[in-house]
């Protein structure tokens, strides 16, 4: 292990005689009008045939960059400015476009991040498949090409690989548009295959079979894997050597459990603590977080959370829970959908449940296991087909219009993406400040002023309220989303998967800032997620869903420590890394 600019393997170790990838000194700039924005900074990699290798670090910190160099596909006015990326020998960054061409697919295969961009929604599977077949060379005539792309399909783990050639991407699950991307990225037999963070947005069961499926390929072909993730988790699980990068360069690298069980860098050890899949017990707002030691700079240390430094300050939240009444009660809650030509699909099957005031109830299951329907529900987005929802004593049935827009003053969402719910054509202020405008709260001046105290109890400066969404960083917009949810104070929160698609020091950020806002505000949350590892940290209680139906419902600690569901030790089983001792 080290905590200089590279990572090597011995060529003895790997059973090569040269690497298969070398990257030297490698620079990567972008063109701004202040000039040239330098984003990788002096990079060096050695990876040998046949080894994994993950890549870790948070957005900006330069992983993706170095992947998207090697294939000379960066974005914009990205160019490399120094440095060599040898593949088997080659130096890629003296190929003509035609070579580089020639080179991706064939010899260097890539997964990308979301496969409903990166899947043509106007165009069948098939033919996406068939056109990358055909682009690589791998078969030539309609019939081989046909043949070459069921065969793809078929190894990517899709069953009736013939009839789902028809389909388009839409008709797919995101583990089976992942699966897609996989065969397609390894439909030529490439020497190196780069996946970047080909699970992040998929159910922890479906990121395991993926993943599975993927080390199996790889293994099987003899293909080496490069991988790009923010989880240390999941690269301490599936990659041999891990290498960490901070603002461009590379702080520590080494075997990936030894870095994990005994990081040096500063900044490992804060990915480390701030990981929910590593962590093991649930977060409390504790002042004691604050002063943990670090000589990172302020925008890392100041801000995230060491989840580790948290765990003596763990109470006893069954007896808080038991001496509190409930702000929601949920009766046997159905909804059932008339799809045509289908018949009836029940999505919320007789669901029950309570949320006692000022505790969180995680609400987990996979994609489609109805428990963002019951949070619309909840909400009064979807009338329910039959059952009970409570709040504060009143019914939700049968409300009246009037009421039903008093109760949203008191019951806010906070949705997984907050760039597609906020405005973009909207200053911070303006987007903060339109719950208060919608239901008349106070005058221009009061809600200056109330803007100004909810950027503050979300830890943002003032400066930003002239800015715009798209100025904001993943986690500073997701600041913004809550401090609007809070606008009208309410006394409930319903956080459909509010945090999945954040990188883990801003997932950590967000977490801390929630436990804060809760012991101060007495608030109630609804927490829907299908990231077990997050609800360990945040919630009190858990609820269970599968096909619709609550299958196990307890308290945090007895789900963790003695779950009695089968599907809910899958669920448990499926953590990357949660078994994994550190060293901290």
């Amino acid at each position: 292990m080290t905590d200089t600019n590279t990572t090597t393997a011995s060529a003895a170790e790997s059973g090569a005689e040269r690497p298969i990838l070398e990257i030297k000194d490698l620079q990567v700039g972008f063109q701004t009008q202040n000039g040239m924005v330098t984003a990788v900074d002096g990079v060096n990699l050695t990876l040998y045939r046949g080894q994994s290798l993950a890549i870790v670090g948070e957005s900006g910190s330069g992983k993706s960059t170095t992947a998207h160099a090697i294939i000379n596909l960066l974005p914009g006015t990205g160019r490399i400015t120094r440095g060599q990326i040898l593949l088997d020998g080659k130096d890629l960054t003296k190929v003509s476009k035609r070579e580089m061409e020639s080179i991706r697919g064939r010899q260097v295969g890539f997964v990308p991040q979301d496969p409903m961009s990166n899947l043509n929604p106007v165009w069948s599977v098939g033919f996406q498949v068939e056109e990358a077949i055909r682009a690589n060379g791998v078969a030539k005539g309609k019939q081989a090409v046909r043949e070459r792309a069921i065969q793809v399909l078929k190894q990517a783990g899709l069953q009736d690989a013939e009839r789902r050639l028809k389909q388009y991407p839409h008709q797919f699950s995101g583990g089976m548009r992942q699966r897609v991307l996989i065969g397609i990225g390894l439909s030529a037999d490439p020497q190196l295959l780069i996946a970047d963070e080909p699970t992040s947005a998929l159910d922890v069961t479906v990121q395991r079979v993926i993943l599975d499926h993927l080390e199996t390929l790889t293994r099987d072909l003899g293909t080496t894997l490069v991988f790009i993730t923010h989880d240390l988790g999941l690269a301490a699980e599936r990659a041999e050597q891990l290498v960490v990068m901070y603002k461009g360069r590379i702080v520590e690298s080494g075997p990936s459990v030894e870095i994990l069980q005994n990081p040096q860098h500063p900044y490992t050890k804060r990915l480390v603590a701030a990981a929910p899949s590593l962590a093991s017990r649930r977060i409390e707002a504790s002042a004691s977080l604050d002063q943990a030691e670090t000589d990172l700079t302020g925008d890392v240390a100041g801000d995230s959370l060491d989840l580790v430094a948290t765990l003596e300050a763990r109470h006893d939240t069954d007896s808080v829970a038991a001496a509190k009444e409930s702000a929601i009660i949920v009766e046997d809650l159905t909804k059932v959908y008339k799809i045509r030509g289908s018949g009836d699909f029940t999505a919320v099957d007789k669901v029950s449940f309570q949320i006692p005031r000022g505790t969180t109830m995680a609400l987990v299951g996979e994609s489609g296991s109805g428990k963002s329907t019951v949070a619309k529900m909840l909400l009064k987005l979807e009338e329910p087909t039959s059952g009970e929802i409570t709040i504060d004593g009143k019914r939700l049935n049968g409300l009246s219009s009037k009421d039903a827009f008093a109760l949203r003053s008191r019951m806010q969402p906070v949705f997984q993406d907050p760039y597609g719910s906020l405005n973009p054509l909207m200053n911070i202020g303006n987007l903060i400040a339109e719950p208060m405008k919608v239901h008349k709260f106070g005058d221009r001046d009061s809600r200056r002023a109330r803007v100004h105290e909810l950027l503050d109890q979300v830890s943002l400066p003032t400066s930003l309220v002239t800015r715009y969404p798209n100025e904001l960083s993943g986690g500073q917009r997701q600041r913004i989303a809550i401090a609007r949810a809070l606008a009208l104070k309410p006394d409930i929160v319903v956080l459909d998967e509010a945090v999945s698609a954040l990188d883990v020091l801003v997932q950590a950020q967000i977490l801390r800032l929630l436990a804060d806002l809760q012991a101060e505000l007495d608030l109630t949350y609804l927490f829907i997620t299908h990231d077990l590892a997050v609800v360990r940290v945040i919630a009190d209680n858990v609820a269970v869903m599968q096909k619709g139906r609550i299958v196990e419902t307890a308290t945090t600690d007895e789900v963790f420590g003695n779950p009695t569901q089968q599907y809910t030790r899958d669920l448990l089983a499926a953590i990357p890394g949660a078994n994994i001792p550190l060293g901290l």
